[in-house]
Formats: structure tokens, C-alpha cells, sequence
């Protein structure tokens, strides 16, 4: 009987594909050397626990017979709600949108709650708005909840994937996953890019804190609970009627395993390694159900995962009976041989399904339905990937669910960052905590104790938190944007008060009476993907201030406890030499309490937990990548262990020039890179220290104050012309960076206008800044401009010496304190 109703879908299909009109004509792939072709006959074959049923198939069917082509390709198409309105879901019959890391309702990436799902609505309502005739299919909105809801005010931010792989805890990730996908649905949203099912090998990877370790067994114990915390039973239907979303595992494949742990790189590994370290994890994803896979960016032996059919089809599909559907990653089908983010049959044809098109999904919605009425993309492709889509709809009960507002769990605010969530939260941070080191018994600290909490990471929750947070950086928020949530400073405060105790916050160690132990919180600024990619496995320069204060509190005879946040571990052998205890807190989430909960007895002297986290990756005994190691995997010590400590070598083994994307930071140029004075015609001066003077002394460069002493530099000129410039002669690649939506950022205080407008230059490439000439007088900004903008004019973005020049004529007067790349900026300068 089963046979009998798939030979008549697959009659349905064919006809859709006749009445079309379409010819159908060879395959139009980007060609797949030996080195990048995969051998399923190598790999496991899962079980997928969701056999095709003949009702729905039959649905499916109908529906897409009754589509025009230009509702099939909207189904294919996801655009973002920062790029589209629901009256364009409506025209281009979309089927699919996100909020990237940084887009709201309105632009707002601080929206109230209310607000999301108001938006989600109303892309609802035009998605079945089918009054001008057409089909009506419900679109899904997919977030990037990948620690909570993240995107949302007031939600519960779990620690990033890297902690709770120390965590070893199972039942806790699937805790975590149910308690996300509610808070996923106050907001009216059906889908999360999560969970990350990375096995990172190489830590300089700016997405490395996705992963939850390094060893693909651990991965592997996770992956299977995760999907089912978010999903439901694996062969479970009707999701929305109970507390569930889909999941998407990504980034198929082998994202943590590239070169140089190079976001976005190539993987260049046998298939073998391929199969047994990145592949191992989908086995338990495919066995739970999952609904979706993200594709990587990546590349495997030199070929764009996006574009490689002998992984997506071939593989993932026909071998592994993956049966959900594949979608991108943000305009991942550009970087695919032969395709730009306007068009890219490529990626279809070699087995994706949803192309991610965040803000060229109108180009790329024009250049398929072309492509699939001339054939370039077959017609029964074309209708696969629609009915995959439709499949995972009606597991979720889409059609039935009604809109966003009137379904189960939407709007009850109590599930957003609720009690019992937090909990978990609160719970996880204390399982993810590894202690190194605990020398004279200084842990945990005693009742009545007078405690300094230093270091520039304490009171900030942003920073704990990491990237993704609110903002696709994790940037630009405060204390404030996270309503219900404890800093770190905070949960010690509390429990040093409550063992009858007292504390004092102090980043910079200046006590006002001197304390009977001091912790120092530092670590890693908050980032995400390619922006968080490093050289060496070190801190930048500029976030090393915290161990000066280390020296400065053990000089003075007082007990040092240094916890660090950071999405990764990295070379820490002075501050590991110069502290009595030293704790990696990984990126522990809005639940800062967690950390006290280890640190601060309680009132009866004992402790109150005891450390039980474990290294999910090997600890480094230098700054190297391929160097030697200092802890292994799963070192972790607990507080009745007794360690002696051998003093560590505390060369990095690496030169000191990896300054990321921050050229020019507290007035100082990073390593490599220069501040110049220059006339446009030959008169140059490097500027190295302040005092100085330029171009005959018309500018005056002296310090001036911004955040820090000295944090900014102040450019006095007595006349034009005049540039200040910050270059390197090492140039960088921003060519991701630009895909991405960064903007180049400048931090500047205006004293007195330029004469004239003023020119910015990026790379050779000039805009007005006319800015500077209306800013208020004295008063710090932020200013921004798309790198986009300057790609789009031509600019050469693989070789970026100078990415900041500013032009001015005649007499003014203003200061620098950074230039930059980041996701906002107080002022954006129109790009004309």
C-alpha cells in the first residue's frame, strides 16, 4: 500500500515538473576533485526515526502541484527581517526569515519582547495572505539561540557550548535545551540555529566556544540530548502543540577542523578524519530527528561544503537518510567556484535546500526562479527541496498552529529568563568551572573575610556572556540590557555578605582596605565567528592589564584567586605562576552567581560545591597552536586535591603582533600597525610618543583622556591640509568581514570642526565625513561605516594596509581613541 501512494507522488511530482514547461538539462555543479569527494560506502548509515507518511506526502504533493515557480523558489529563499518586510514575504512568497546577530523588530536590536512576536505576526499574516490568489504556506523563523534566546531582553543566557563540555554532564544539556526552546516560543519563533555540533581542533577559531570539546565522543554524548531537549521525542509530530522548536545542527562539515583554525577556511584532512572526528556527531543528530542542518561555510580539500554534492546528497541524504531539510549559512552560496550572493544554482543543485540569503535574497529569488524556468536548476530539485521544507512544517503542525501570538507558551513573559531557568543556568556554571591551580588552601574563601573583586570582566554581564548576546558581537551592551541577570561581582558581593562577610569592587586593585583575598576577573572581550579568530593562543595586549594587578596584590602580601573568561583556553603561564588559585569560568552566561558559588564558603566555614568541571580541550603550555601541552584533556582539579606547583616557563614561544581587528585602541596603535601625520605630499611622521609635532609643527599630537588616562590621542592643526592616518605595512584580509555586516568603526571627540569637510579614506577608497563638521563639541562618538560600502566602490578588501585616513583642511581640533571593526556605531556615515 506504501509503494502504491509513493509511485503516485512521484506521477504528482513529474507532472508539476511537465506543467512547468521546464526542460530539464545537465546538472550545473562546481567541479569536485578525488581529494574533496566523498565515499559513502565509508561512513555510517543511521536510522532516521521519522518514515515518510503517506497522508502528508500526499499533502505535500498537492501543494506543490498547485505552486507557481515563483512560490516554489520563495520557499527556498531565507531573507532577514533587517533586510525584509512582511509585504516582501507576501510578493516573493517567502518561506523562510531570520534576525542575524544584530537585526530587531525596527532595527532594534534592544526590542521588548512584545515586539518580536508582534513581528513574527505579521510575517505570519502575509505568509498566508492568499487574497490575491496563490498558495498559502506559513513561513518559520529561524534565531540563533545558541546559549538561550539570546537575541532577547531579559532571557536566560546559558554558559557557551565550550563550558558545558566540561560540565560532563548529558542530562543537563537536554535541561538546558528544553528550557531554551521555551523561551524561544514566548517570542513566537519555531526554529533555532542550534545546537553547534563543532569538534574544534584548533583554538585560534573565533567560533571555537561553539564547540563543546575538542574530542568527538564527548560531542557525540551531547548532540543526540540537545536535539531532543529542543525537538521532543525523534519521532515526534505536531511540535507546536508542546514546548518545542526545531533544532538545526551545524556547520556541516568539518568547520572546526580548518586550517590555521581559520573561520570560514578549508579543512584539509583525509576522509577518514573527515568521517571520525566531524562526522561522528551527526550520527546521534540524524538518530534523534533533526530537523535541519546548517551547512559551513567551510570547505573540504579545497571545495565549498555549500556546493559539494557528494557530502549534501550523495552522503548526508541518500546514504545517511538525513529526510529534514539543509539550509546555508549567511550568503555561503557566494563563496562557492562560480557563484557570487545574487546567484548560485550551484548550491541547489548539489543538494541544498534553503538557501540563506540574508540581504541578497532579492537577487537570489530573481536569479532561481530564471534558473528554474530554463532548466539551469531541474524542475524535481526544484520540488525536492520545496517538499523537505513542507515536511518539517507539517512535523511542526505549522499549518494548523495559527499565528505566533495565539499559540501555546507565546507572549507568557514568566517563561522569559524565568526562576527555574536561571536555575539550571546558575547550576551549569558551577558544573563548567575548571580549576588549575589552588596552592596554600586559599579556596574557598573564608566566612568573614573582607574580599577585593578586581579586574576589567567583573561587573560586566556582556562580557560574560560572549558573543552572540543581544548583538551578533556580544558588543555595545550594559549591565542594564540584561534585566534578572547577576554579575559576576555581584553573586560574590552576596555570598561574601551572606557568610558575614564584606567586599569591595575595584577593577583596577586600588582596595581601600586592604582585603584577605582578592579575585581578579579577566579575559577575552566579547566576539563572534571571524572576528574572534586569533595567531597565537594569547590575550591582546590591550586586555593584559588585569595581571599587573595580580603583581601589584601579591606584592602587597594579598591571596590572589584569578578567574578567567575566555571562549577558549590560552596561554596563562604568568598569571597561572602569579596567582594562588586560578579558575577558568569559560563564558559563563547571565547566571554570574554560579561563580561565587564555588569561591565563598559558607557561614559555617564549608564549601558549598565543590569543582567538578573538567578541560574539554588540552590546555596550552605556550602560544603556539602545534605547541606543547600543559593540562590534558579532562584535567581538572577539585578542592581537596593537593597539587605542588613547579613554576612555568612564561615564554610564549610566539612574537607578540596579534592585535585582531582593533588597529588603534586606547590611543595606541596595535603591534604592527602605525599612527602617521601627513601632508599628502611627502612630509610623514610616525607618531610614537606624545608630545609630538607634524608637518612643521601646523598639528600638535598630545594625550588626552577616554575611558583610561591617556586613552585617546588629540590632534591640534593650525592649518590645512592635514591627515591622520593608522596603516600597517602587513596587510589584512577583510574580505569575510565585509560579506558580514561590520562596519568600520572610529571613536572620535570633535573640539573644533574642520574648516571644510573632512575625507575618509579606506584602502585608497574616499567618502565624505561630514560628520565631524555638525558634532557636538566635546562629546565622545562612535562612527561607522559599512565595509560593504567601501567593497562596493571598488576597495581592494584582500589586502588592507590602511583602513583608517582622514582628511581635513584648515585649522581643527579632535581626538582618537580607537578605530576598529564592529556591528554598531552611535553615528553611521551615509554611504553616498
Amino acid at each position: 500500500m506504501m509503494r502504491k501512494h509513493i509511485w503516485l507522488l512521484s506521477l504528482m511530482l513529474s507532472a508539476c515538473a511537465v506543467q512547468s514547461g521546464a526542460r530539464e538539462a545537465p546538472l550545473l555543479l562546481a567541479p569536485v576533485p578525488p581529494e574533496a569527494t566523498a565515499h559513502p560506502e565509508k561512513w555510517p548509515a543511521p536510522t532516521w526515526p521519522l518514515p515518510r507518511d503517506a497522508a502528508t506526502e500526499a499533502r505535500i504533493a498537492a501543494l506543490i502541484a498547485r505552486m507557481t515557480v515563483e512560490e516554489k523558489v520563495g520557499q527556498i529563499v531565507q531573507a532577514d527581517i533587517g533586510s525584509a518586510t512582511p509585504a516582501d514575504a507576501k510578493t516573493y512568497h517567502l518561506g523562510s526569515i531570520l534576525n542575524g546577530g544584530s537585526s530587531g523588530p525596527g532595527g532594534d536590536d534592544f526590542a521588548a519582547p512584545g515586539k518580536w512576536l508582534a513581528l513574527a505576526d505579521a510575517f505570519y499574516a502575509a505568509s498566508v495572505d492568499s487574497s490575491g490568489g496563490g498558495v498559502a504556506i506559513p513561513i518559520i523563523w529561524g534565531t540563533d539561540a545558541v546559549h538561550g534566546h539570546s537575541n532577547i531582553i531579559g532571557a536566560t543566557l546559558f554558559p557557551h557550548n565550550v563550558g558545558l563540555g566540561a560540565a560532563r554532564d548529558p542530562d543537563l544539556i537536554e535541561r538546558i535545551a528544553r528550557a531554551t526552546a521555551l523561551e524561544i516560543r514566548t517570542t513566537g519563533m519555531e526554529w533555532t540555529f542550534a545546537p553547534t555540533v563543532t569538534v574544534p581542533q584548533d583554538y585560534r577559531w573565533g567560533r571555537a566556544y561553539e564547540g563543546y570539546s575538542s574530542d568527538p565522543a564527548l560531542v557525540s554524548d551531547y548532540v543526540g540530548r540537545m536535539v531532543r531537549g529542543l525537538q521532543g521525542p525523534a519521532n515526534g509530530k505536531d511540535l507546536l502543540k508542546g514546548p518545542y522548536v526545531i533544532a538545526s545542527t551545524k556547520h556541516f562539515l568539518a568547520d572546526g577542523g580548518t586550517v590555521d583554525g581559520r573561520d570560514q577556511g578549508d579543512a584539509r584532512i583525509s576522509e577518514e578524519q573527515l568521517r571520525d572526528i566531524h562526522g561522528a556527531p551527526y550520527v546521534p543528530a540524524l538518530s534523534e530527528g533533526v530537523a535541519t542542518i546548517m551547512v559551513s561555510f567551510s570547505g573540504w580539500n579545497g571545495v565549498k561544503n555549500t556546493g559539494n554534492k557528494s557530502l549534501l546528497t550523495d552522503l548526508l541524504k541518500d546514504h545517511m537518510g538525513f529526510d529534514g531539510f539543509l539550509v546555508s549559512d549567511w550568503n555561503a552560496h557566494g563563496q562557492v567556484a562560480g557563484c557570487t550572493n545574487a546567484s548560485c544554482p550551484q548550491v541547489i543543485n548539489a543538494g541544498l535546500d534553503m538557501v540563506m540569503a540574508p540581504d541578497s535574497w532579492k537577487a537570489m529569488w530573481t536569479s532561481l526562479v530564471a534558473q528554474a524556468k530554463d532548466g539551469t536548476v531541474p524542475m524535481a530539485r526544484l520540488d525536492d527541496a520545496v517538499a523537505r521544507i513542507l515536511r518539517v512544517k507539517m512535523r511542526l503542525g505549522l499549518f494548523e498552529a495559527g499565528k505566533p501570538s495565539s499559540r501555546r507558551y507565546a507572549g507568557q513573559w514568566d517563561l522569559l529568563g524565568a526562576p527555574d531557568h536561571r536555575a539550571i543556568a546558575r547550576e551549569a556554571v558551577r558544573k563548567s568551572l575548571v580549576l588549575l591551580k589552588d596552592q596554600g588552601g586559599v579556596l574557598p574563601i573564608k566566612p568573614g573575610s573582607h574580599v577585593l573583586v578586581a579586574g576589567d570582566a567583573a561587573d560586566d554581564i556582556g562580557r560574560q556572556s560572549g558573543g552572540w548576546t543581544i548583538s551578533w558581537q556580544g558588543t555595545d551592551v550594559t549591565n542594564a540590557n540584561f534585566p534578572g541577570a547577576t554579575s559576576i561581582w555581584k553573586g560574590i558581593d552576596d555570598a561574601v555578605t551572606a557568610a558575614g562577610g564584606s567586599a569591595e569592587l575595584a577593577p583596577d586593585g586600588a582596595y581601600r582596605k586592604k582585603p584577605d583575598a582578592a579575585i581578579v576577573v579577566f579575559g577575552e572581550t566579547p566576539y563572534a565567528e571571524f572576528q574572534g579568530d586569533l595567531k597565537t593562543l594569547q590575550l591582546r595586549p590591550d586586555l593584559r592589564a588585569p595581571f599587573a594587578t595580580m603583581q601589584k596584590l601579591k606584592a602587597q602580601g594579598v591571596p590572589v584567586i584569578a578567574v578567567m573568561i575566555s571562549g577558549r583556553p590560552l596561554f596563562m603561564n604568568p598569571e597561572l605562576n602569579t596567582a594562588d588559585a586560578f579558575v577558568a569560568a569559560w563564558l559563563p552566561g547571565s547566571e554570574g552567581a554560579g561563580v561565587a558559588d564555588l569561591l565563598i564558603a559558607g557561614k559555617d566555614g564549608k564549601a558549598r560545591f565543590d569543582f567538578t568541571g573538567k578541560l574539554p580541550t588540552a590546555w596550552p603550555a605556550t602560544a603556539r597552536a602545534d605547541g606543547p601541552v600543559l593540562f590534558p584533556f579532562g584535567y581538572g582539579l577539585g578542592l581537596a586535591d593537593d597539587r605542588a606547583w613547579t613554576r612555568l616557563s612564561e615564554d610564549p614561544g610566539v612574537t607578540d603582533s596579534d592585535s585582531g581587528t582593533n588597529w588603534f585602541a586606547r590611543g595606541v596603535p596595535a603591534a604592527s600597525w602605525s599612527l602617521r601625520v601627513m601632508d599628502g605630499a611627502g612630509d610623514t611622521t610616525r607618531i610614537s610618543s606624545v608630545p609630538a609635532k607634524a608637518l612643521g609643527g601646523r598639528v600638535t599630537v598630545t594625550a588626552t583622556d577616554h575611558i583610561v588616562q591617556e586613552g585617546a590621542r588629540q590632534f591640534a592643526i593650525a592649518g590645512g591640509p592635514a591627515t591622520v592616518e593608522v596603516s600597517s605595512h602587513a596587510p589584512v584580509e577583510l574580505t569575510r568581514e565585509s560579506n558580514g555586516d561590520l562596519l568600520l568603526v572610529a571613536t572620535m571627540r570633535v573640539d573644533q570642526p574642520p574648516a571644510e569637510p573632512a575625507m575618509l579614506v579606506f584602502n585608497r577608497t574616499a567618502i565624505p565625513f561630514a560628520a565631524l563638521a555638525t558634532a557636538p563639541l566635546g562629546e565622545w562618538r562612535s562612527y561607522g561605516v559599512p565595509l560593504k560600502c567601501f567593497a562596493a566602490k571598488g576597495a581592494d578588501m584582500t589586502r588592507v594596509e590602511t583602513p583608517f585616513r582622514l582628511t581635513t583642511e584648515g585649522a581643527a581640533r579632535f581626538s582618537l581613541a580607537d578605530v576598529r571593526l564592529a556591528s554598531t556605531a552611535d553615528v553611521m556615515i551615509p554611504c553616498p
